[in-house]
Parts: structure tokens; sequence; C-alpha cells
């Protein structure tokens, strides 16, 4: 029977203190490197603890690297690994601004570094308590939830409601057209391996997500850029493009764009499509900000019915980054191959992901979270472009939904030099030539709000821009 987890005064189980008492001994040297541990019985005895919480603390530390087992023999003090250097540990001031420079920045970032530049909402923004009540659920789900592979399509209640969903927006997809992924981001990966070979032509926004950049460089394609403006790209230069370079796709946001949050208009969307269809240009629309919308914008999915438009999304922006769940909305005879590619390279779905979306989803709590989101949303979009104006750095657009402000700094200021500046104080912005394929952004940065609330960001922003 196993022993029951009794906490001591500090917090700490009586394994744990068992763990801290040889980490302790080993990083005074006591146990030196190759050391013999004393055995489980001896512990036990000098430590007032029963055998079973030793072996269980043994057997953790090994897990971990600490200690290492020899069968029959015992438990010895594992080799010390080679000391992390402060450069390794600390931001890399130096790294180029690529469209990997934020990612890398906010993703590498210590829990004490302010992530304005991020893409994402801070943890505590998220539905925690039905996070922890969907994962309660999913634990008392069968053996096959639990530990078989999903299907490649992925699971069909939740492709049944994502349907419900999209038609609520004017999408037109059967279940039988919509096939799960990990993420957005893995959804785009899968259209490019379909839809791409090395050298052809992709059209993106200018600004636009810095990753698409990234994945599209990755599938080596040649990468074009169309101005994008508070309606749309720019329809004259997009027409042009496609006639100069003879496009293969064209990836965007339509609903609110990244990082711009401007909103694409009925009437460029109606000029774009007719565009596509005269060149058989295929369009991705990323549509993973959706349930940030006060009110519902154009589709270029529901207009054009899924023929040129393939529509994609995710959860991780709304429920949990931890949580890894998108989905592909496409023709219905590009699924079989879509299916091929995600079995040839992730094999089956991540059922479980699949599972706690889909309860979250079921239960109620995800409307009711979204509609308190939107309301937060809103109110931080007011006071951190307030305060933003108050220094001298203006948003494109006043007031826009979603999670961003694209803004401009003074004249003179470049946005490169501020970021840097400010990563020394442990601050992660995102400078506009990192969404920009033509570098024509260097006095902007955009700023996500709900990682905006603190004065040491604006303090921060005002010496960097003065420097």
């Amino acid at each position: 029977m196993d022993e029951p987890a009794i906490r001591l005064d500090g917090g700490a189980t009586l394994v744990e203190s068992v763990m801290a008492t040889i980490r302790q001994r080993i990083s005074a040297r006591t146990l030196t490197p190759g050391a013999k541990l004393p055995s489980i019985r001896a512990f036990a005895q000098s430590m007032q603890v029963s055998k079973s919480t030793v072996v269980e603390a043994y057997e953790r530390l090994a897990a971990e690297g600490t200690i290492r087992s020899r069968p029959g023999s015992g438990f010895y003090a594992a080799g010390q690994l080679a000391p992390l250097s402060l450069a390794e540990i600390g931001p890399r001031l130096d790294r180029a601004v690529d469209p990997l420079w934020v990612s890398r920045q906010s993703l590498e970032a210590g829990d004490d570094v302010l992530k304005p530049g991020c893409g994402w909402l801070p943890a505590s923004w998220m539905p925690e308590a039905g996070l922890r009540r969907a994962l309660r659920t999913v634990a008392r789900a069968d053996d096959v939830t639990l530990a078989d592979y999903g299907t490649p399509l992925g699971l069909p209640p939740l492709r049944q409601l994502l349907a419900r969903r999209m038609a609520e927006h004017g999408i037109d997809a059967s279940p039988d057209q919509i096939m799960l992924t990990e993420s957005g981001t893995q959804a785009i990966d899968l259209l490019c391996r379909l839809l791409l070979e090395p050298g052809d032509t992709v059209l993106v926004d200018d600004p636009c997500y810095f990753n698409f950049h990234a994945l599209l460089r990755a599938h080596r394609a040649k990468v074009v850029s169309v101005p994008y403006t508070p309606s749309g790209p720019d329809i004259e230069l997009f027409a042009q493009a496609l006639t100069e370079h003879r496009p293969r796709l064209y990836i965007t946001n339509s609903a609110i764009h990244n990082p711009t949050g401007a909103i694409l208009s009925p009437v460029t969307a109606h000029r774009l499509l007719k565009l596509a269809d005269q060149s058989e240009l295929t369009i991705v629309e990323d549509d993973i900000f959706a349930d940030f919308e006060h009110a519902p914008a154009p589709r270029l999915a529901a207009f054009d019915g899924l023929s040129r438009v393939v529509h994609i999304g995710s959860f991780s922006k709304t429920l949990s980054a931890s949580v890894r769940c998108g989905f592909i909305a496409a023709p219905r005879d590009w699924i079989e191959r879509l299916t091929d590619l995600k079995i040839a390279t992730t094999f089956g779905g991540g059922r479980l992901a699949s599972e706690l979306v889909l309860t979250l989803l079921k239960d109620g709590s995800y409307r009711k979270h979204m509609d308190l989101l939107r309301a937060r949303l809103s109110r931080a979009m007011h006071e951190t472009s307030g305060r933003l104006r108050a220094i001298g750095i203006t948003p494109w657009i006043d007031q826009p939904a979603g999670l961003f402000l694209w803004c401009s700094l003074p004249d003179g200021v470049d946005a490169a030099d501020v970021a840097r500046r400010a990563l020394s104080a442990k601050i992660v912005l995102a400078p506009g030539n990192a969404f920009s394929l033509s570098q024509t952004a260097s006095r902007f940065l955009r700023f996500n709000v709900a990682q905006s609330a603190d004065d040491r960001i604006f303090r921060t922003l005002e010496a960097a821009m003065a420097h």
C-alpha cells in the first residue's frame, strides 16, 4: 500500500524532503560525482521515514538524472553537468530582428520578463477553472481515449461542433471537410506540403504574422508581399503582383488581422476573390482570432464556399497554448491527401487535446469565458492606447478588436533599436520589420494589450525612444 503524501510545515512531502537532502549534499560536494549513496535502509533510518519513501525519492532523482542506478550495486551521484553561462541564460541582444526574433525572445523569456510583444494572453487570463474541470472529466475517460492514437481526421464530435460554429460565420463545411491538426501552424505547414514545390511563389500581406515568413522560408517558397490597408490588401498592387509573379498561394488573416488589427471589408473581399478566380490562386484564410470579434467580419471562405479558399483555426489563443488543437476546412477532394500527409508527418492525432477542447466547448463555459475576455480586452485596448499616445506612440487603427495595437513611433526613432534597449531591461517588444517582408515598418511596434499593464513598459519605452 502506498504511503500517504504527508506534508511538512514548509509544504514539501516526505519524498520531496529526502530528494532535497540528496541534492543539497551533491551541491555541497558531500556527495561527489560517482560517490555511492547511503543504502535505502540506512537512509530511511537517518531521515526517520519509511523505506518506500526513500525508494520513491531515489527513483525520482534517477529519473531527473541527479543520481544513477546500478542494478545489484545501489545508487550513485551522477557526474556534474557543465555549468550554464550567463550568456546562454540571458536574452540574445545581438540577434538579428528576423521573423523568429519575437518568438524566440518571448518563448525563451523567464518569468521576470515582461512580454508586450508576444502574441498570446497571460496565463491568468485563461479559463483555469474550466480547464481543470475539463481535465478531470477527460481523466475519467475509457482506456482507448487515454492511451490510443486518434483517427487521422480527428475526433468526430469535435468536427461536427466546428462545422456548426463555422456555419455561424456563413461557412458551409460538413464534418468530412474538416481535419483536426495540432495547431494553426501545423495546418499551414500541411497545406504548404500539399500545394507548394520549392521555388513556388506565395503572396503575403505587408505587414503580416512573422511566422508566415519563417514557415514559407522552411518550404523554400519565394515570398512576395502586398501592402495592407485598414480594409484589406491594396487591391491594385495585389492585381499587379498576380500578373508579375503568378503566385500559387495567398496566406492572410481576414477577420482580425495580425499585426494590424484591421478588418477585411466586404468590397475588398469580393474584389480579392474575383482576382483569385481569374488567376487560379488558392487562399489560405487563417482565422485563429475569430472568437475575439465583437461583430462578425467577412470571411473569404463564406463568400467562396470552400472552393478556392481554405479556412484554418485553433484554440491556443483563447483556451490554452499548452492544449494544441487546430483545424483545416478544405475542399472535399483535398481532405484525403491532407490526411495522408498528416499520417506521414505526425501519424495519429492529439486525441487528449481534442477531447479537452470538446469538453470545454460543450459545457457552456467557453462562451461565458469569451464574453468576459472580449470585455476585458476592450478595457485593456482603451487603457494601453491612451498610455501609448501620452508618450508619442500612435496606434494605426483606433480601438481595434482582439489583442493587438499596431503603432508608429515618432519620426527618426527605429523600432529595432528601441526593442534591443528594452530587452536589456527584460522587456520583449515586437519591432515592425519582423512582420514586414519589404522592411518598410522600421517605425512600427506591435503591442499585445493584455500583456501591457505594467508601468515599467511605458517608462522603458519613453527612455529607449529618448536614447
